[in-house]
């Protein structure tokens, strides 16, 4: 195992990213391993949109804030990779939806498996209460730093 990092040697938001990265690419490598290696990080800017509902184009550039043609490129390639695609609106076949398909919900509970599995490693290497601390302290950060109501509603937006 490498030596540890003095936690003085970064400022704690530069820490912070460098941890969620090292995190993300865990999962990443998660999902590969499990036939999902075309996913990036930042299709999951898009997939949180996708998890619990069916958004027309314009509702997803509106809640990533880009432009109509930037949301129709990301969704159209992740329909050529088989994790999207548009649907009729039940109510209106004028309307195009999007939705994950099969394999896009398979990605998503990969994901999550391998999220549950990092915890589980992280509480296994700190312990619990020290995990815990951890958590609570991130999440104070969060807050504190106006990042919670996005997350909350499922609204992330990549950094500018």
């Amino acid at each position: 195992m490498a030596e540890p990092l003095d936690p003085h040697d970064l400022d704690t938001g530069t820490l912070a990213l460098f941890v969620g990265s090292a995190a993300a690419s865990a999962v990443q490598d998660a999902l590969a391993a499990h036939g999902f290696a075309d996913l990036r990080v930042s299709h999951g800017y898009v997939f949180q949109h996708l998890v619990d509902a069916q958004p027309t184009v314009g509702e997803l550039a509106e809640k990533l804030g880009m432009t109509k043609q930037g949301a129709s490129k990301a969704i159209a390639e992740l329909q050529q990779l088989g994790y999207a695609e548009r649907v009729p609106d039940p109510d209106d076949a004028r309307i195009r939806r999007v939705r994950l398909t099969r394999r896009g919900h398979a990605a998503v509970d990969t994901a999550r498996r391998a999220r549950a599995d990092l915890e589980e490693r992280l509480r296994q290497r700190l312990g619990s209460a020290s995990l815990d601390t951890v958590r609570t302290l991130l999440a104070d950060l969060l807050d504190e730093l106006g990042g919670t109501a996005a997350v909350r509603r499922r609204e992330v937006r990549p950094p500018r």
